[in-house]
């Protein structure tokens, strides 16, 4: 959740980690500090309150000059959001400095012993107690008085200490909160997140959890709590998405080509539009197509996933899926269950990664668990992870970042290859996680009992979704109108079915994440439950409605081909009792939506291109264009996505990085 940034080199460190900082500023933005060592090992300390904007103002009226330091951009966890809550953190005698990502969970304990030792404590933090407890076992040598503090520690950590009275020297440790060592010609760099350090190397050595890293002008030592040397590998971050994409432009007309994927800043950089979220939005069709890229063999209806093929003797066996997830990826997740069981016939349960470890799950040899996460490091989701690699099952994940912890410890899995996501609110890792989840249910589909016909039909549709995707985002200029209808709502209910009742859940958590509006997302079967109480002419309904039965393809086994004639096609979903159909959900759809109308409910809907008798009943509509039920998601959710978007816009707020939010959230 909170960013470090360290430098040990030959270059002027103060510039080098603000900049690593305004890399990291997704995952904290309450305040930011560094400390850097310069001549005689004097410590300059400069922290500043809110964002990283108003450190780099104090640093531009004087830059502390030194070679190496440390830096931290927050999350606040411990204590008010003040300068003396900021990090770094120091002892009493300013020898030691630190940087800490994490929650030290027996923090009152031991700040209690030190205070009867003489320890004066200045912040509420959890992290100042690190300090004092270093300070307590110091000698002048800072790595052996941090292992002696940390076997002391319970909780989380990712740490980066200095120590002026052991000078040219960064203690790094990691216990469940990422940290990675980047390696340069000359100079050392470490980070929370790769991101951090692009520009200056690819070269990075991941620490593992109870691991310590000495780095001084000479080179790198590994050691651990039990003082065994360690050996690590280098390795190389590669990005390979193209330098050149084509893409609609924001008023949802003009197509231009640009370098969205230039070597280290640029990658990051918002290429023309004003915030990260609406150019992840819009950088939904190529993260598609990046995520689709050599996995489909359309011809054959597969899927050819690289990451599972060492482990796909064991999935065939499997007989139930778990998959564990926190927020937007849990609805994904969601999304996923459905696909999973219809297409490829396996059971799936859809876990609050949070909730997973705190219960008793019955797990099997022919049980696998599915790891969903942008980051990769979710704290609550990697505590699944190890809950479940501890019970002996297969653990599969899918992530972004390459390198990540859970990327490194699952025993195989999926990239979603979209590039760096910086925008707190996810877009297009969502989108890509939705994808993936399709490739996976073809994969596992047609092991078992789906059908060459299903197969190919199935992966036809997830071939043409990038340019579905780009007709979506042509409607951003009516959606932005609609936008300004509804923005001053204190209140909206999202409603779906089946596939896109995920969707009204991360519709309803985008609008909270960016505008603050209070939206809940619903079954719609379930509104007359209780949800319907809410309804009145102030409370507005985002209806996904889209129209189901264009191109029916069966259940699980089905032979059946399609797409069909429009008059064999209403045949043949009459003719289906033994099934669900798709027109019965759309059915169902619009007479809970009557029932809105009935109580002056106002409402906003989501409908298939074509379908002009939902204007009858509705105040406005959105069109998506025609494909299967199973895909129709990752349609649905763009055009909420900008709807949510542009209610922040209209309401001035700050997009990118909304109040109490972090990108990546690495502390349970």
């Amino acid at each position: 959740m909170c960013g470090i940034v360290g430098y040990l080199g030959k270059k002027q460190a103060a510039p080098l980690l603000l900049d690593g900082l305004r890399r990291l500023e997704y995952r904290g933005y309450d305040s930011s500090g560094m400390s850097v060592v310069g001549i005689d090992n004097k410590i300059s300390i400069v922290k500043a309150v809110g964002k990283l904007d108003n450190l780099a103002s104090l640093l531009e009226k004087k830059i502390p000059e030194g070679s190496w330091g440390i830096a931290h951009s927050r999350w606040a966890t411990h204590g008010a959001v003040t300068v003396k809550n900021a990090h770094p953190h120091f002892d009493c005698q300013k020898n030691i400095f630190l940087v800490h990502n994490g929650i030290i969970e027996n923090y009152r304990q031991l700040k209690e012993k030190l205070i009867k030792q003489g320890h004066k404590f200045v912040s509420e933090t959890d992290t100042e107690v690190l300090a004092h407890l270093i300070e307590k076992f110091f000698k002048n040598n800072l790595e052996e008085a941090v292992i002696k503090a940390l076997k002391l520690v319970r909780g989380t950590y990712g740490l980066a200490i200095i120590s002026k009275k052991d000078p040219e020297k960064i203690v790094v440790a990691r216990n469940s909160s990422p940290i990675l060592i980047g390696v340069g010609t000359g100079e050392y760099l470490v980070a929370s997140d790769a991101s951090a350090i692009l520009t200056h190397t690819k070269k990075v050595i991941y620490l593992n959890d109870g691991e310590i890293a000495v780095i001084t002008p000479k080179g790198i030592s590994f050691t651990n709590l039990a003082l065994e040397n360690l050996l690590k590998k280098t390795e190389i971050l590669e990005w390979d998405l193209p330098l050149h994409q084509t893409r609609i432009s924001a008023n949802g007309t003009k197509k231009y080509q640009s370098s969205l994927w230039c070597e280290g800043l640029d990658k990051t950089q918002k290429a023309g539009y004003p915030h990260f979220m609406l150019k992840e939005i819009f950088e939904q069709p190529e993260a598609i197509r990046n995520s689709i890229a050599g996995r489909l063999i359309e011809r054959e209806g597969l899927a050819k996933l690289g990451g599972l093929e060492n482990v796909q003797e064991q999935l065939r066996k499997i007989e139930r899926l778990i998959i564990v997830a926190c927020g937007t990826s849990y609805f994904a997740g969601l999304v996923g269950k459905y696909m999973l069981e219809e297409y490829a016939g396996i059971p799936v349960e859809v876990e609050f990664a949070s909730e997973f470890r705190y219960r008793k799950p019955i797990l099997d040899k022919k049980t696998a668990l599915f790891c969903i996460s942008q980051s990769g490091e979710t704290a609550d989701t990697l505590a699944a992870l190890r809950e479940a690699r501890r019970k002996g099952i297969l653990t599969l994940g899918i992530v972004n970042v390459v390198g990540s912890s859970i990327s490194r410890e699952t025993d195989a899995g999926v990239y979603n290859h979209i590039g760096p996501e910086m925008a707190v609110a996810s877009t297009k890792a969502f989108t890509s996680q939705i994808i993936i989840l399709a490739l996976l249910t073809l994969f596992l589909g047609r092991q078992r009992q789906m059908s060459l016909v299903i197969g190919q039909r199935i992966a036809k549709e997830i071939k043409r979704l990038p340019d579905l995707a780009e007709e979506v985002l042509k409607q951003a200029p009516l959606i932005k109108k609609l936008a300004k209808k509804y923005y001053q709502a204190k209140n909206f209910l999202f409603l779906g079915r089946k596939y896109n009742y995920p969707i009204a859940l991360e519709g309803a958590l985008k609008l909270k994440e960016v505008s603050y509006i209070h939206a809940e997302g619903c079954a719609s079967g379930e509104m007359k439950h209780g949800p319907i109480a809410l309804i009145d002419k102030n409370f507005p309904t985002f209806g996904i409605a889209p129209s189901d039965n264009v191109y029916p393809v069966r259940s699980f086994g089905d032979e059946v081909s399609s797409p069909l004639s429009k008059r064999t096609q209403s045949k043949y979903i009459l003719k289906q009792t033994n099934i669900a159909t798709s027109n019965s959900v759309y059915e169902k759809m619009i007479s809970n939506l009557e029932e809105i109308k009935a109580r002056g409910g106002s409402i906003l809907a989501l409908a298939t291109e074509g379908n002009k008798e939902i204007k009858k009943l509705t105040s406005d509509t959105i069109y998506i264009p025609k494909t299967l039920e199973m895909l129709t998601p990752v349609l649905s959710v763009i055009a909420l996505q900008l709807f949510a978007y542009y209610c922040s816009v209209l309401k001035g707020l700050d997009i990118d990085k909304p109040r109490n939010l972090a990108k990546s959230v690495t502390v349970e």
